[in-house]
């Protein structure tokens, strides 16, 4: 939770560099896990677009801290779409990794050791259907209830606590194939 929300939007409301960086700074990453679970690599230039789409519209929001957070899962979720009707319509490139890009980081080893954990989780989520995956993610990463999920995904509440049960009991499936050593699926 983001300490004294109201005072942060509305300064984010009126141009305030600070308060915009202390907005995005609590929910980017969250932003970014969820988009990177749907889009992969992409999912850095969809959060910028969905950043982008929210500082547009920041001047028109009302509500309380939850109601931010659905509000922007629910541009992100719109702009993953947005991508995903891109990538559809244009021809797949197949390139050779670029061997001299760099991670620009203060503690590379460290983060990477966080992404770790971080990236496993995301490759077991994105095991899932599609459905499932999307109302876990919007649960565990956004922080939403089930009526904000259901809302944002347009089915009832009922479809998504059952999607993200089933969801559960997948994952404990997948993390069971797990061997012992973490080093991959026994299936």
């Amino acid at each position: 939770m983001i300490d004294d929300f109201p005072a942060i939007l509305t300064a984010s409301q009126t141009g305030d560099d600070r308060a915009i960086a202390v907005l995005w700074g609590e929910l980017n990453h969250r932003v970014v896990r969820f988009l990177r679970s749907r889009a992969g690599d992409a999912a850095e230039d969809i959060a910028a677009e969905t950043w982008l789409s929210v500082a547009r519209k920041l001047h028109t929001f009302s509500g309380g801290e939850i109601e931010f957070r659905a509000w922007l899962f629910t541009v992100a979720r719109r702009r993953l779409i947005d991508w995903q009707r891109r990538q559809q319509r244009r021809p797949t490139l197949v390139g050779l990794p670029n061997e001299f890009e760099s991670i620009a980081a203060d503690d590379p080893a460290a983060e990477a050791i966080e992404s770790l954990d971080t990236e496993a989780a995301l490759a077991v989520v994105a095991r899932l259907p599609g459905d499932q995956a999307e109302v876990i993610l919007l649960r565990v990463l956004a922080g939403l209830d089930v009526a904000r999920v259901a809302a944002l995904i347009g089915k009832r509440s009922g479809t998504v606590r059952m999607l993200q049960l089933r969801g559960l009991r997948r994952l404990r499936e997948l993390l069971a194939m797990v061997e012992p050593d973490g080093q991959g699926v026994t299936r």
